[in-house]
């Protein structure tokens, strides 16, 4: 079956996000004083083939764990959803 994994990927939120502050300045800027804070991360859509849900989500969880995610500054969080 194939599968469609949607990754989000945060910087973890004990850590300053420079280019986050740099939007909010921005923001600022532009007379959206509302705008409290901004943090900017990355959204990544994998297809993968697996034989179940169960399957998707374990290889899903080892590539953010091994590749797409730097544990050290980043945290993730995915859905997996089947497809047609």
């Amino acid at each position: 079956m194939k599968f469609k994994a949607s990754i989000n990927i945060m910087p973890l939120k004990e850590l300053l996000d420079p280019q986050g502050k740099a939007v909010t300045g921005s923001l600022h800027n532009l007379g959206l004083t509302g705008v409290q804070d901004v943090r900017i991360g990355k959204h990544i859509n994998v297809i993968l083939e697996a034989t179940s849900a169960d399957q998707a989500h374990q290889m899903t969880h080892e590539a953010c764990k091994k590749l797409l995610a730097n544990q050290v500054m980043e945290s993730f969080e995915f859905t997996i959803e089947a497809l047609n």
